[in-house]
Formats: structure tokens, sequence, C-alpha cells
């Protein structure tokens, strides 16, 4: 069994790691931004986390749709497998321009700026989230 400091560290992780993975993705974008034809794309992770936090502090917020079953015959219906995994996808809605290329560059830079908030947020909750556990400690010193 594996040693947890709490059970928002290992989310706190996860979030820092997708918010990594999509200042990538971001820059990608706005480094291919005169390439023809270029799409940009983008990760949506936050429904994972969401399955994260729901299984770990044992919450039911799930947002899926069940089937209705009103015949014991009726069949369940079909299960989403790829549960707990981020979603990649191409960020579309904005015009093209004559290249082919939907890369906007006001759009990606606000993009990065909101996920560089995010990512310096996530740091200082898990930098308070350590703290704490070195406050229990250092005060389990004087017991």
């Amino acid at each position: 069994m594996a040693f947890e400091i709490s059970k928002s560290f290992n989310i706190l992780e996860q979030s820092l790691h997708y918010r990594k993975i999509r200042q990538d993705m971001i820059a990608s974008n706005i480094t291919n931004a005169d390439t023809p034809y270029y799409r940009p794309k983008d990760i949506r992770f936050e429904e994972a986390l969401q399955e994260e936090v729901d299984k770990k502090f044992n919450l039911q917020t799930s947002r899926k749709l069940k089937l209705a079953q009103t015949e014991p015959g009726h069949l369940a219906g079909f299960e989403d497998t790829e549960g707990g995994k981020p979603v990649v996808f191409y960020r579309d809605g904005h015009l093209a321009r004559n290249d082919g290329n939907s890369v906007d560059i006001d759009v990606e830079t606000t993009e990065m700026a909101k996920n560089n908030i995010a990512y310096n947020a996530t740091i200082q909750a898990l930098r308070k989230n350590i703290d704490i556990f070195k406050a229990v400690i250092d005060s389990s010193k004087n017991i």
C-alpha cells in the first residue's frame, strides 16, 4: 500500500500534468499559426479529473444519462470505456483563412494565459497541501 499525503494530492498532481500537456498544445498551435490547413488542438481533461475526484471522495456527480430499461429484456446500452481519460479535440469554430489555417492568435494567447493561471493555482494548492503535512510532522515532534 502506497503512502498518500492526502486524497487531493494525486488529483492535483494529475492536474499539473494535464495543464502542462495543454500548455504544450497551445504553444504548438501558436507555432503553427502560419502552417497551411492547420487546425488548432486542445485537451479537455476536467471530466477525467472530476471522475477521479468522484472516486476518491465517493461522490456521485456523474453527468452521464442512464438509459431507461422499461422491460427486463431490454439491452443495457453501450457503456463508455473511455472514462478517466482526457479528450483531445480540434478547436474549430473560427473562420479559416485563405490558406485553410484556423488558428486565432488572440484565442490561443488567452487560453495560454488562462491555463498558466490555473497551473500556478494548482502549484500553490500543492504547496499548501505539503505545508500542512509538514506542520503535522513538526508538531508531532513536540509530543
